[in-house]
């Protein structure tokens, strides 16, 4: 009847973070990789893996602990789970299932648990299931104008290494990151990204609100009570804007077409709206012929 603690060299109340510590040894030592053609080398390997399959699991190792080796459940001894292919003789096909998941084979062909990325790394000289680290992403800060954030712009960035250009879309928000792949720093498993932080001047005249942009127009209350045309400056450049007889001070008046593009989310051509708020300018004086003219509209009803 085989020792599984003597295969170990543990004693009998040794915990599992013992018996695996113990396991990961041996294995280090006697991979037949390691050992090739060298002093019974696969032999103490297959019996250590064997050890480790009964001793990890509670079950198992009660069951060991009450009928030993030749109990049932253990195959009299045989090595079933161990096959010609493989590492040196020893079947790795239970190893196969996913990258980074847990799991091997034992003497009974049952399922056993171990860390897999930790032997393997010992195993291969830390290569094993660890993947190379790619380099850290670099964020950095870039202002826009108002009319920049709307329209996108192109921009020459400098990372501290390389100076490049680079394309800032339209619409972008306050806050929002564009990502550069492999402008980040360099590591084993190659560079991060950069991510290019946008931030937006504050404007005296517009402000953004979704798609649409706002602005406020000053307004005189003889055009606002008769109506009338006025230049209005806008970020697409001069527009006639005309304002309707009878405008109330805070009307909104709808420019369609002249917002914030949604091309980059996917509505090409398609913008929101110019929205113009009007304020109507009230005179602090007025002349005589000014007061005569509003006691008249007074005796109008307005």
């Amino acid at each position: 009847m085989k020792d599984y603690y003597k295969i170990l060299g543990v004693d009998k109340s040794a915990s599992k973070e013992d018996i695996k510590k113990a396991f990961r040894k041996l294995a280090h030592e006697h991979h037949p990789d390691k050992n090739k053609g060298g002093d019974g080398a696969s032999e103490k390997f297959k019996e250590a893996s064997e050890a480790y399959s009964v001793l990890s699991d509670d079950a198992k190792r009660k069951q060991y602990d009450t009928f030993g080796s030749a109990g049932p459940g253990f195959g009299g001894g045989q090595q079933g789970g161990y096959g010609g292919g493989g590492f040196g003789g020893f079947d790795f096909s239970g190893f196969a299932r996913q990258a980074g998941q847990q799991g091997g084979f034992g003497a009974d062909g049952n399922s056993f648990e171990f860390d897999l990325g930790d032997i393997f790394s010992e195993f291969f000289g830390g290569g094993g299931a660890r993947r190379p680290r790619r380099g850290r992403n670099v964020t950095i800060d870039l202002q826009l104008t108002f009319k920049e954030s709307i329209f996108g712009v192109e921009r020459e960035i400098s990372t501290g290494k390389e100076k490049f250009s680079v394309k800032i879309p339209s619409g972008m928000e306050a806050g929002q990151g564009l990502r550069i792949p492999g402008k980040g720093e360099q590591g084993e498993g190659g560079p991060g990204d950069l991510i290019v932080r946008v931030w937006i001047e504050e404007d005296r005249t517009f402000r953004r609100e979704n798609f649409n942009i706002i602005m406020d127009l000053q307004v005189k209350l003889t055009t606002a009570l008769a109506g009338g045309v006025m230049n209005v400056e806008t970020l697409d450049g001069m527009i006639e804007l005309k304002i309707p007889s009878g405008t109330s001070h805070g009307e909104i008046l709808r420019v369609k077409g002249k917002g914030v593009p949604v091309s980059e989310r996917g509505i090409d051509g398609k913008r929101g709206d110019l929205l113009i708020v009007i304020r109507i300018e009230m005179p602090r004086k007025l002349s005589k012929t000014a007061a005569k003219l509003v006691e008249e509209l007074k005796k109008e009803g307005i």
